[in-house]
């Protein structure tokens, strides 16, 4: 798939908790980037909150895989209404939880679902966003003759030299934008006539 330039994220975990008659909701928002991540926290939520009516959540990732739960409310009411807070911010990387406590009122499916997507509206307000650039891991491996060639074409990229090894020959590796990959790729191997060789690895930073 292709990777967006840069994305918005939050930094930390934030709470904001309200009462609706009775009832009271604690919403909750963490950065987390894998579906390991989300079950540990989920799993860390219920055990800390194991007298909680529901437990309610939805999470968006950078590959725009998501998931949602009502946790036993009515369909519609909170997992849907969290994740739209999540995109009303255009958020990514993130997973949002509503904890609730029943307060003895039953609330029509109207003002629960509103209930469900203030409180995620409001910790997503009051948590810190941030906006992160993505960058693709490539090594690079020239002869030394080329060398000065590639730094030069790599700070013209901005590109972040993480790793340079010189041995029989130089060996760079660097983090560039997704969308110059094929640039610097072509650019190179024009500057050395085919003789500077270029590895992308997989995964985005």
């Amino acid at each position: 798939m292709g990777y967006p330039e840069q994305i918005v994220t939050i930094d930390k975990f934030h709470e904001f908790s309200s009462k609706e008659k009775g009832s009271i909701f604690i919403g909750q928002v963490y950065h987390c980037e894998t579906e390991d991540e989300v079950h540990d926290i989920i799993t860390g939520v219920k055990k800390k909150y194991f007298d909680a009516s529901h437990h309610c959540f939805a999470y968006k990732f950078l590959n725009e895989n998501f998931k949602y739960s009502d946790a036993s409310e009515p369909n519609g009411t909170a997992g849907i209404r969290i994740l739209n807070a999540i995109d009303h911010f255009k958020l990514l990387n993130i997973l949002v939880l509503v904890i609730r406590y029943f307060g003895g009122t039953k609330l029509e499916v109207g003002p629960l679902g509103k209930a469900y997507y203030s409180s995620a509206i409001n910790v997503l307000l009051g948590s810190q966003q941030i906006t992160k650039r993505l960058h693709q891991e490539l090594i690079i491996e020239s002869d030394f003759n080329f060398i000065s060639h590639v730094h030069r074409l790599l700070a013209n990229y901005e590109a972040i030299i993480t790793v340079s090894e010189y041995h029989e020959k130089a060996k760079l590796k660097c983090w560039i934008k997704p969308s110059e990959i094929g640039k610097i790729t072509n650019q190179l191997m024009h500057i050395s006539k085919g003789k500077v060789r270029i590895n992308p690895q997989e995964g985005i930073y």
